[in-house]
C-alpha cells in the first residue's frame, strides 16, 4: 500500500478506499486501565495545550485537532451542531492521514498502542478505528483522560502508605539534595520531589530559566515514580513543606513522610555557605532577579534588613550575604516548618564536609543500618577520621 501526503481533497476517499482491503470486524479494544500491560505505547490525541497541562507519562502527543482547530469546531458546533460535526470530521480525517504518513507508517505489525482523548471518546475512537483497520491491536481508554486522572487520585491516596520512608532533613545548604543524588547513584530508591517540582523549595528556589509543572503533571510524575519502586525497599526523600513553589505535595504522601524516620543533617556554616555558592550560581550572576525575590519578604522582615542583604549582594560580598540570609531568614523559618512536619524526634547527623569520599563512606554505612539505634556503630567506625560525625 502506498501512502501519499495529505491534501485538501481526496483524503477521506483515500482512507475509505484503503479500508476495502481490511477486515470489517476488526475494532479497537476498550479498556479502563491507563497502564494496560499489553500496551507498548500511549498516544494522547488531545491538543498540545491539553497535553502540556498533564498527560500519561511517556505518552506521545499526536493531536487530531490543534488548539485553534478545536476552538473553531467548538464555536461552529455551538451555532450549528451538524455543520460543526462535518467540519470536525474534515479536520480530523486530514490530521489522521498526516499521522499515518508521518508516524504510524514506521510502526511494525506488532505495534499495540493505547489511545486516549479528553473524555468523550470521539477524537480517540476516530484514530483507533483507523489503526485497528490497518491491523494494529489498539486500545481506547474509556472516558479518556478523566479515567486516567481518577486513577492518579486513587494511587496518591493508596500508594504512599505501602512504602517505608527515610527522610533527610536539615537547614538550607546542608546538602540534602546532594545526598539524595548520591543515594540514587548507589542504587537506592529516591523520590526527588524538588526535582519533579523544578523548584528548590524556598524563596530563592525557583529555577531562573525554568517553569514549574502544573499540579496535575506534578502528581502524575510522582505516581509514575512510585509505581517504579519496589515495595520491599526503603524510599529516601527530602523533608518538604506542603508547598514546593507553586505545587503542593499530595496530602497522603506528606502525612507518611511526617511519620517516617528522619535524619537531621548538621553541617558547619562555612560548608553550608560554600555549598550554596556552588549550587546557586544563577542567583549571583543575576542578582537583579534575586533582589526581586528578596522584596517578596517585606511582610517578614524590615526594610532595613532587606536593604542590608541587598547591599551585601550588590557589593559582591557573597559569603557574608549567604551567611546573613541563612541565619536571619532560612534557619528560623526551617525550624518552624520542621516542628510542624515531624512529630517524632530526629536522629542528628553531624557532617564535617560534603567531600565525595567523606559522603560516600557515610552513606554506605547509613544504608546498611536499618534502624537509628545502629548509628552508634557509625560513630565508632568513623570518629577517628571524621571527628564525631554523630
Amino acid at each position: 500500500m502506498m501512502l501519499v501526503s495529505p491534501a485538501a481533497g481526496g483524503i477521506r476517499c483515500f482512507i475509505l478506499s484503503q479500508f476495502r482491503h481490511f477486515s470489517k470486524s476488526r475494532l479497537p479494544l476498550i479498556t479502563t486501565d491507563p497502564f494496560h500491560p499489553n500496551v507498548n505505547e500511549v498516544i494522547d490525541v488531545r491538543t498540545l495545550k491539553e497535553f502540556k497541562e498533564d498527560h500519561i507519562p511517556g505518552a506521545v502527543n499526536l493531536p487530531v485537532l490543534s488548539d485553534l482547530e478545536r476552538h473553531e469546531v467548538g464555536k461552529l458546533y455551538s451555532q450549528d451542531s451538524f455543520k460543526g460535526r462535518i467540519y470536525g470530521a474534515e479536520l480530523v480525517t486530514k490530521n489522521i492521514s498526516q499521522m499515518i504518513h508521518e508516524y504510524l507508517i514506521k510502526k511494525p505489525k506488532e505495534y499495540s498502542p493505547l489511545v486516549y482523548c479528553w473524555r468523550g471518546g470521539q477524537r480517540s475512537y476516530s484514530v483507533a478505528v483507523v489503526m485497528a483497520q490497518i491491523g494494529f491491536d489498539v486500545y481506547v481508554l474509556e472516558k479518556g483522560y478523566k479515567t486516567y486522572r481518577e486513577r492518579v487520585k486513587e494511587c496518591l491516596n493508596e500508594m504512599p502508605g505501602k512504602f517505608t520512608y527515610k527522610v533527610l532533613s536539615g537547614p538550607t545548604g546542608s546538602g540534602k539534595t546532594f545526598l539524595l543524588s548520591k543515594l540514587s547513584a548507589l542504587g537506592e530508591q529516591v523520590l526527588d520531589l524538588e526535582g519533579i517540582a523544578n523548584h528548590k523549595g524556598s524563596v530563592l528556589g525557583a529555577e531562573i530559566n525554568g517553569t514549574q509543572p502544573s499540579q496535575k503533571w506534578f502528581e502524575s510524575q510522582i505516581v509514575e515514580k512510585l509505581r517504579s519502586f519496589n515495595l520491599e525497599k526503603v524510599v529516601w526523600v527530602e523533608s518538604e513543606s506542603v508547598r514546593i513553589g507553586n505545587v503542593h505535595v499530595p496530602q497522603t504522601l506528606h502525612k507518611e513522610m511526617g511519620k517516617a524516620q528522619h535524619f537531621r543533617i548538621n553541617l558547619p556554616m562555612e560548608k553550608r555557605v560554600q555549598h550554596i555558592l556552588k549550587n546557586y550560581p544563577d542567583y549571583i550572576e543575576n542578582f537583579q532577579f534575586t533582589k526581586q525575590k528578596l522584596m517578596k519578604l517585606k511582610s517578614y522582615h524590615s526594610n532595613s534588613k532587606l536593604s542590608e542583604w541587598i547591599s551585601l549582594g550588590e557589593s559582591g560580598q557573597w559569603t557574608q550575604f549567604v551567611e546573613a540570609f541563612l541565619t536571619e531568614h532560612y534557619d528560623p523559618s526551617y525550624s518552624l516548618s520542621q516542628s510542624k512536619n515531624f512529630k517524632s524526634p530526629a536522629t542528628d547527623i553531624y557532617l564535617d564536609s560534603l567531600d565525595p569520599e567523606h559522603v560516600q563512606s557515610f552513606l554506605h554505612t547509613l544504608i546498611s543500618d536499618p534502624v537509628d539505634g545502629a548509628l552508634s556503630e557509625v560513630k565508632d567506625k568513623m570518629s577517628a577520621e571524621t571527628h564525631d560525625l554523630f
